[in-house]
């Protein structure tokens, strides 16, 4: 059998000439598209769990969730006969999203979501339980490396030479490093990363009560800056 007989055959056997549908086909489409919703809100969940960036969106958090059950149906669609995939190919490449990720890991949430829900709408469950696993099991470890120790951006105005001094003494052994420093004057406003553990914030106070010392603010740092 040629190309074309398999193209007419599937043309002449697609939806678009039989619109009867079976009681098997309903069930699996019922099927999928409840696995791809089960598995999009356990996405979700992973996500508003070990979300680590400077303000959740909810938003972003339930289009995953759609975006998974979308994914399914198209597959669902594309997988019935040619002519359906081929429509679906060039309507959704003429589709453009310019939203901007502000975090990187927000693509791979929505890698994960895509993948999903082309592997419940083909119905490989198996593949597509492996995979969330593997990647739960990623989030995990790096989430548990990373929550050892925390970044703060510590932002501190004094007045003197003698005081900037004092305060590098007030962070002992801490391992840190200095961002900017501003001269107005006698003023002096420098900014530190100081990485330490969570609890271990005393520091901050002990430069609060330096003399010579105006103010200090404390935020923790989410970024990917290395020096």
């Amino acid at each position: 059998m040629s190309v074309q007989d398999v193209i007419k055959k599937s043309i002449l056997e697609s939806e678009m000439y039989n619109q009867a549908i079976s009681l098997s086909t309903i069930l699996t489409i019922v099927i999928d598209l409840t696995v791809a919703l089960l598995m999009g809100l356990l996405i979700y969940y992973i996500y508003k769990t070990f979300y680590k960036g400077v303000v959740y969106s909810k938003n972003f958090a339930m289009t995953l969730v759609g975006m998974t059950v979308l994914t399914c149906m198209v597959t669902l669609a594309i997988s019935t006969n040619i002519v359906i995939s081929l429509g679906m190919v060039g309507a959704l490449s003429i589709v453009r999203y310019r939203t901007a990720i502000k975090e990187p890991l927000d693509l791979m949430y929505m890698f994960w979501a895509i993948t999903t829900g082309i592997t419940t709408g083909a119905s490989m469950y198996i593949l597509a339980v492996l995979a969330t696993v593997i990647m739960i099991v990623i989030i995990l470890i790096f989430s548990k490396n990373t929550g050892r120790r925390k970044a703060y951006i510590v932002v501190v105005n004094y007045d003197g030479d003698e005081t900037g001094d004092e305060i590098f003494r007030t962070l002992g052994k801490l391992k840190y490093s200095v961002r900017s420093k501003i001269l107005r004057e006698d003023n002096v406003e420098m900014t530190l990363q100081v990485n330490c553990k969570m609890d271990n914030l005393v520091f901050a106070e002990r430069m609060r009560l330096l003399k010579g010392v105006k103010d200090v603010a404390l935020l923790e740092f989410n970024g990917e800056y290395h020096g």
